[in-house]
């Protein structure tokens, strides 16, 4: 029987994710009076340490992008967890020089006890997967990014009380052990990216309302493969897609955007550029739109100015700071 592997929420049923936020809320609560500075942490003598569930295992971090939150997050949620995580990026190791992913993923998977692969392609991790005697899960491939969107649900839910007077969700799309969220309406301003992706197959299938703002063109549609596992789930009702981002933003409660020029693109700068001009995050594009007053800003970092000015990413609608910590606890939950 072959291991489970991850490669994007939609493999994952609502209340496998919520059970996977629920212990990403546990672990946080139970880890952060720990690892606060020792005469903080003195008064915290009744916390519970996290279980060391990968004493004496290995995770291999099979990276051939670079990386800041995710490489921080999988190193210090392992070694919370009792393991030892192994960069192992694309300079480190054979593969892709003499070396079949076949082959590395036979190796690896039998010194390591998982894998955390963060690719270009997404065939590449498929690959990995396909041979690998053990689980594979998906760090970033160029269609998925299913641990961003894990850290973007936990900061909403430990924000929910930016959102008062919203319609309740239905009980079964419920977390506990945090605060419940209400109906939300979230809006993408950007490309058609793999946040974008897991936010597709995800949003809906919890309640939520989906409004996406993209260029037109092809280079920034979603691609078939990914719109055929929204339709799949039946999220394809509950998201609205434009290349209008005041229509995007009309009622939102969050603004979402990304990068717009991701690695391997900077060669169709200038374009994309002028392709993106007025989508811009701002006061006065959400305001001139129709945004909810309190609406709320995430962005996955690294950010560029021309994706949302400082006045939104430095100013007090945004979660950014809390949604990077979060890639943290919702990965050591996965590795769990």
């Amino acid at each position: 029987m072959p291991p489970p592997h991850f490669m994007t929420l939609a493999d994952l049923s609502v209340n496998q994710i919520n059970r996977t936020l629920s212990h990403a809320a546990h672990l946080k609560r139970a880890c952060k009076p720990l690892l606060a500075p020792h005469t903080a942490a003195l008064g915290a003598s009744s916390s519970l340490p996290p279980s060391l569930s990968l004493q004496h295992k290995s995770i291999a971090l099979l990276f051939s992008k670079r990386s800041t939150r995710t490489r921080l997050s999988a190193e210090t949620a392992t070694k919370l967890l009792g393991g030892q995580a192994l960069f192992l990026g694309k300079e480190d190791i054979q593969l892709g020089v003499n070396e079949s992913a076949r082959d590395s993923a036979k190796v690896i998977g039998r010194m390591c006890q998982g894998i955390f692969a963060r690719v270009g392609e997404h065939a590449e991790i498929e690959e990995l997967a396909r041979h690998s005697p053990v689980p594979v899960m998906n760090a970033l491939s160029s269609l998925w990014h299913p641990t961003q969107i894990l850290a973007d649900l936990l900061t909403l839910h430990e924000h929910a009380d930016r959102f008062p007077s919203r319609p309740p969700l239905n009980s079964n799309t419920s977390v506990s052990g945090i605060s419940p969220l209400p109906e939300l309406t979230i809006a993408w301003v950007g490309d058609s990216s793999n946040v974008l992706h897991d936010m597709l197959v995800t949003y809906p299938r919890l309640g939520h309302k989906l409004r996406v703002a993209a260029p037109t063109g092809g280079a920034y549609q979603c691609p078939p493969e990914v719109w055929n596992r929204v339709k799949e789930l039946g999220c394809d009702k509950g998201i609205d897609w434009s290349d209008d981002p005041m229509r995007a933003v009309h009622g939102a409660d969050v603004v979402v955007t990304d990068t717009w020029i991701s690695m391997g693109q900077e060669d169709q700068k200038v374009q994309r550029l002028r392709d993106f001009a007025g989508f811009q995050v701002t006061e006065k594009l959400c305001k001139e739109g129709g945004a909810k007053k309190d609406w709320s800003f995430l962005h996955c970092l690294p950010r560029k100015e021309h994706e949302v000015d400082n006045e939104v990413f430095e100013g007090p609608r945004s979660l950014v700071w809390d949604e990077a910590e979060n890639r943290k606890w919702t990965i050591m939950a996965l590795f769990e």
